[in-house]
């Protein structure tokens, strides 16, 4: 009998109800087995995209109820739409998030917790409720004609669902971590109905890296994903978009010169969405109201052109397929970036992924009107439209294989997506350098967060000093003489003694090797030989804060105090004992990166 079964006996002669020892065995079989990962990842993936087309469908029919659209006809693609429509629902919308967030703001609930960062900070785990909501928001701001993309909702539902099996299956940090991006993975493959993509969307955005033991997981999930939602009914989003030009040395000079343009106004638009949020904030009207004030905003944007209206995949699909002058383009360009940049700014729950790829498009085909004007270069318009839409989506979120992989399941042109992945790199890299952050590590830098990508640093944050520190130093009042420090600490049994001031605050520390130095006044108080008096950490420093402070003040061990103000001794933190504790938690993180061999 395996050790399973043997528990599984165990717990059922215990009373253990049925469910739950298979429950217990299904435990134990992933844990020990990347084949049953595998198993579990194509569930997940089958359930986003069920989770994907439930979500996609009930926006299109919310956008056919509320703007009158054809059965088969896209939001931002529309020909004509009611004016009134067009003004009413995005402020509507824009009311109904505004009560969530004032809602949420009034229970008091943290903010949502997104796929990556659960994966950088959470080990993986994300809540039920903060999906629901998340979910909820996206579809009413898109439902509503926000010009934000669903990938927030497809991803958020996906992540929690993957989130939520495996914690019900308990399953190690690291394993737990691969399962949420393989949800992720599911839900774009679904979307997009490429498996690919939504895979190398997991590996580079949700996981943060690549890795033999991620592959068969991920993998599972994505093509479980593509299979379902074309069974119930195809893919959301497929773009159609053929080419024959061939690729020369020239165009990839030019096309990187495009990643270039890509990259300045995608921090541009980035920067606007971070602008107009603290204009939003810092406006006397109360929170329900700022949405409702970006959705009238979006209204007049789009009596101009319906274009900017919802995540762009009908405006994308439109530009592709017919020409349009060069004014139209910059104009639309223009209108698109101002309209999201206002619905993110002002409360409206969504990404900038989908949006990306309009804006990049329409980027591409501005830059290839603009080369031709001079005559001497002709470019194709529809790949310089694709390497843009490339180059400005890893801009905003990154992940350079990820897009090379759409456009290549999108035309089958192999030249053309290594032209799209020379782009991209510049972009991203550009935006690393001058920037520092995607679009979804940045909005968690401006709440407070550190994290510039999903790789796993929550450990970091485990590691406390209050977890390392040596608790009851000794110590001893700084008025004692020199010879009573001497008479209670004799030299060899400890090496520093901790000096307290008469409210037994922290008063600095004394060396021992210096007490019972022989030149040393054996009548003089011991507050005479003490040292770092003003240096302390704090029982919630993380170990990489206490190791810069360590640097810094070059000693070798520092007080730890309950507070800055109260100055009252807990312990002492040891420099070679937190550098030993963070090195052997960093050698099993980069263990369970690369994956190791399950037991």
């Amino acid at each position: 009998m395996s050790p399973t079964d043997q528990v599984i006996a165990a717990e059922t002669a215990a009373g253990v109800p049925l469910h739950r020892s298979l429950v217990s065995r299904v435990r134990g079989i992933v844990r020990s087995s990347e084949l049953a990962l595998a198993l579990i990842s194509a569930f997940v993936g089958a359930g986003a995209g069920v989770l994907v087309m439930l979500m996609g469908r009930t926006v299109q029919w919310t956008h056919e109820l509320l703007f009158g659209i054809d059965l088969n006809e896209r939001l931002s693609g529309a020909v004509r739409l009611d004016p009134v429509a067009v003004v009413v629902w995005p402020v509507v919308g824009g009311l109904l998030v505004g009560l969530s967030l004032w809602l949420t703001h009034r229970l008091k609930r943290p903010p949502a917790v997104d796929p990556i960062e659960a994966n950088a900070l959470h080990g993986g785990r994300m809540g039920l409720v903060d999906t629901l909501l998340v979910m909820g928001q996206v579809l009413v701001s898109n439902g509503f004609g926000g010009s934000v993309g669903l990938e927030a909702g497809y991803t958020q539902a996906g992540s929690g669902l993957a989130s939520l099996v495996g914690d019900r299956l308990r399953l190690r940090r690291s394993d737990l971590r691969v399962l949420v991006g393989a949800g992720a993975a599911g839900a774009i493959a679904a979307a997009f109905g490429a498996p690919l993509t939504g895979a190398f969307y997991g590996f580079e955005v949700v996981i943060g890296a690549y890795s033999v033991a991620n592959v068969a997981p991920v993998m599972a999930a994505a093509i479980s994903a593509s299979l379902v939602t074309q069974a119930i009914g195809g893919s959301l989003y497929h773009i159609e978009a053929q080419t024959s030009a061939h690729i020369t040395s020239l165009d990839y000079v030019l096309f990187t010169a495009l990643g270039v343009v890509c990259a300045g106004l995608a921090i541009l638009l980035m920067r606007a969405v971070s602008i107009l949020e603290r204009l939003f904030k810092h406006r006397v009207l109360p929170t329900p109201l700022r949405p409702a004030l970006g959705g009238l905003l979006l209204g007049g944007l789009a009596l101009i052109s319906p274009q900017v209206l919802s995540a762009g995949h009908g405006a994308l699909q439109y530009d592709l397929s017919s020409a349009q002058g060069l004014r139209f383009i910059l104009m639309v360009l223009g209108l698109k970036m101002a309209a999201s940049a206002v619905s993110l700014g002002s409360g409206f729950r969504g990404g900038l992924f989908f949006a990306s790829l309009l804006l990049g498009a329409l980027t591409g085909l501005a830059y290839g009107e603009m080369v031709e004007l001079t005559g001497a270069i002709r470019l194709d318009l529809t790949s310089t439209a694709l390497v843009g839409m490339g180059a400005f989506a890893v801009a905003t979120v990154g992940g350079p294989l990820t897009v090379s992989f759409l456009v290549l399941e999108t035309t089958g042109d192999y030249a053309l997506a290594g032209a799209v992945l020379a782009a991209s790199v510049v972009s991203g890299l550009i935006v690393r350098e001058t920037f520092g952050y995607s679009f979804s590590t940045f909005r968690l830098h401006l709440r407070g967060e550190s994290i510039r990508s999903a790789h796993d640093v929550g450990w970091i944050r485990s590691l406390t000093v209050g977890r390392l520190m040596r608790r009851d130093p000794p110590t001893i009042p700084a008025s004692a003489a020199i010879k009573e420090l001497r008479r209670r600490y004799p030299l060899g049994s400890v090496q520093r003694v901790v000096l307290l001031d008469e409210q037994e605050r922290y008063a600095g520390m004394v060396s021992l090797n210096e007490a019972h130095a022989p030149g040393a006044d054996e009548n003089a108080p011991a507050s005479s030989l003490a040292h770092s008096a003003d240096v302390m950490l704090l029982p919630a420093m993380n170990v990489k804060e206490a190791m810069r402070l360590f640097d810094r003040v070059e000693a070798d061990t520092i007080v730890v105090v309950e507070s800055l103000e109260t100055r009252v001794v807990v312990g002492l933190l040891n420099e070679t004992f937190a550098i030993r504790r963070y090195a052997e938690e960093l050698d099993k993180s980069r263990s369970e990166l690369i994956g190791e061999p399950r037991a």
